[in-house]
């Protein structure tokens, strides 16, 4: 997203994606397709275009026994709180991965995914695709639940994704990312930390050493719930080597939900030049009834390391204030209306990173998002697994 500026014309348009959603559960497996229309509305001059038909998932799940199933085809990875995996809902196309995921459930619940890329963005329209973002080659992922006591959780997400060296065909880097989550609940109080380290070589060959920390507390008092937390990604200091990389990049998630719903930076480390970001942020949700809630999200942006302005000298680390403000209201079952507005204050500081042309402009950023999921069709029969 850029800042207004006189060079940029304000644009208004609507999308649309309708999908159906089919789920058939047989003796010993089941079976999953999600088909989607993506439409837009009023964009470019065009009264309405087509933007893509594809399928959201489509798998099949073969139960090998009561705590074993294989889960076939494509499908959403949604792993812990979204930050490195996720299905990315609020997107209209959405993302998923094709390949197989075997799941244990037991005491432990555990999966592995083994997942590959076919050159879809020579065929798909990368924008509307669910697939045809991801560049890896091959990507492997194994995400671990333990309930430690009745206090504590422990999740682990370890991932290993392959990349063809960019230019060079044939020629593949592994980039390995390790860590967890550890939450921590008692008297009203929840806390948490998630990290994980990352090393390798990315696509440009370069040696990676990077790092990504949360920590977070969150309380419920009466109606409202409070979320004070910082999200750190590291990057690359002035004295780097050249072959060295310091910036992390959080893989396959979600950023809107951790860093605003302006999206400012949701490429890395492209949109923050490689110096890395620090996050703290404060979210407020009243709960004004059963049906309608308020919340309120408030962030701070900070580079990690300095950037250097045009005459080459250190000019500081702030970025910006960013407040997002939403009404969520569920009138009826099945039914959810969402109506959000977002402004961003921007430090001059954000024009070297080109993220912004004119920061004495306060970008306004609005929307409103009805989604309505009926159950067509259901059949309560039980099988065993």
């Amino acid at each position: 997203m850029l800042i207004p500026s006189d060079s940029i014309m304000p644009e208004f348009f609507v999308t649309q994606r309708n999908r159906l959603s089919v789920t058939y559960l047989g003796p010993g497996f089941k079976f999953h397709a999600s088909p989607q229309e993506l439409h837009v509305w009023g964009k470019s001059g065009t009264t309405s275009h087509l933007a893509s038909i594809n399928a959201f998932e489509f798998y099949i799940e073969p139960y090998i026994n009561k705590r074993f199933s294989l889960r076939i085809g494509r499908q959403a990875l949604s792993l812990d709180n979204g930050r490195l995996f996720s299905a990315a809902p609020w997107s209209q196309q959405s993302r998923a991965h094709e390949g197989i995921r075997l799941f244990y459930k037991n005491k432990i619940n555990t999966d592995l995914t083994l997942a590959f890329t076919r050159p879809y963005g020579k065929h798909f329209d990368a924008a509307y695709s669910p697939v045809a973002s991801h560049q890896y080659k091959f990507l492997a992922v194994h995400h671990l639940k333990y309930k430690v006591n009745n206090f504590m959780d422990l999740t682990t997400i370890n991932a290993l994704d392959i990349f063809e060296k960019t230019n060079v065909s044939g020629q593949y880097y592994p980039r390995i990312t390790n860590g967890g989550r550890l939450e921590y609940t008692r008297w009203g109080i929840y806390g948490t930390v998630n990290a994980y380290y990352q090393y390798g070589r990315n696509a440009s060959s370069k040696h990676i050493r990077a790092y990504y920390i949360q920590p977070e507390v969150s309380t419920k008092i009466e109606k409202i719930t409070l979320r004070l937390g910082a999200e750190i990604l590291s990057g690359n200091k002035d004295n780097v080597q050249k072959n060295v990389t310091n910036s992390f990049v959080p893989l396959y998630g979600v950023t809107w939900k951790f860093m605003g719903n302006m999206n400012l930076f949701t490429r890395f480390p492209a949109d923050v030049n490689d110096k890395g970001l620090i996050n703290p942020y404060l979210f407020g949700i009243y709960q004004v009834s059963k049906k309608l809630s308020l919340r309120a999200d408030f962030h701070l942006f900070y580079l990690q390391h300095p950037i250097r302005d045009s005459g080459k000298n250190l000019s500081g680390k702030y970025l910006g204030f960013e407040n997002d403000i939403s009404l969520n209201f569920k009138p009826i079952n099945r039914l959810e209306i969402i109506y959000g507005l977002s402004y961003t204050m921007a430090d001059q500081r954000m024009e070297l990173l080109k993220k912004v042309t004119d920061s004495d402009k306060t970008p306004v950023w609005s929307y409103l998002m009805i989604s309505y999921i009926p159950n067509l069709f259901y059949r309560n029969k039980k099988y065993i697994k």
